[in-house]
């Protein structure tokens, strides 16, 4: 019976099921009377309102949905997470800029306020590593990224050009409108969600519509600071001290 079913009939079902919705769920979120379940067997035909909602709501391609086109998702919006701004020093070379737990509160509002981040302390790392490309260090709050990264501790973090660059396997600072958070991140099927995922398995994960997402850094290294590095004087500092160290070896190892 299934076989003789309209592509869209069944195309709609597996969305339904990808999205783990039961028929009851799916047909509140999509306006329909009761359940989908006479769309299911064929007995009820797709309206143009269920298709328009399918489309508004999870990017479902209409024409996919129909067996005329091979991609399912519709991008109907590009997501820009490259960073608004970015300083350099008086060579012109860009600077990291180090945002502490306290700054990270005014971060997402004061996004594209250059003279905002004069205001916070910025280095220059001399190693190839961090040539041509944009960095920024932020402080870890909240014990919610534990064992691997502890609540004080800083990391430093890449500029991510796309959204579509995401990786499973790596740790992001993520910029929302409201709140900088340290996470591993997840696409949902459809593409229009990202999961904001914890190491520490207290917190559950939870999910965040793309367009919430203002900037996304991937992690790529940290650093632990010693107890007099709470102010940004003593910070700067201990950056100073570890870059002269690493400069130091480097030397050593060439000679």
């Amino acid at each position: 019976m299934e076989n003789d079913l309209a592509i869209e009939v069944k195309r709609f079902t597996d969305v339904r099921r990808d999205l783990g919705y039961t028929q009851s769920e799916f047909a509140k979120l999509l306006g329909i009377s009761n359940t989908t379940a006479d769309i299911e067997r064929g007995r009820t035909k797709l309206s143009g309102k269920v298709v328009a909602e399918l489309l508004k709501q999870f990017k479902i391609n209409p024409l996919w949905l129909f067996g005329e086109a091979t991609n399912q998702y519709l991008a109907t919006s590009n997501v820009s997470v490259i960073p608004k701004v970015v300083t350099i020093d008086a060579n012109e070379n860009e600077n990291m800029v180090l945002v502490n737990a306290k700054a990270a509160a005014g971060y997402p509002q004061n996004i594209q306020d250059t003279s905002w981040y004069r205001k916070l302390p910025a280095f220059d790392i001399p190693l190839p590593e961090f040539r041509n490309a944009t960095y920024r260090g932020f402080q870890v709050e909240g014990d919610s990224m534990l064992p691997n990264l502890r609540p004080g501790e800083w990391v430093l973090a890449k500029a991510v050009e796309s959204i579509q660059d995401v990786s499973a396997n790596k740790m992001y600072v993520v910029v929302l409108h409201d709140a900088v958070l340290v996470k591993k991140l997840e696409k949902s099927p459809n593409g229009y969600k990202m999961s904001l995922i914890s190491l520490n398995e207290t917190y559950p994960p939870y999910e965040v519509d793309m367009q919430q997402i203002q900037e996304l850094w991937q992690v790529n290294s940290k650093i632990t600071f010693g107890l007099d590095a709470t102010t940004e004087t003593g910070l700067l500092r201990q950056l100073q001290e570890s870059m002269e160290e690493l400069k130091s070896q480097i030397r050593s190892v060439k000679n």
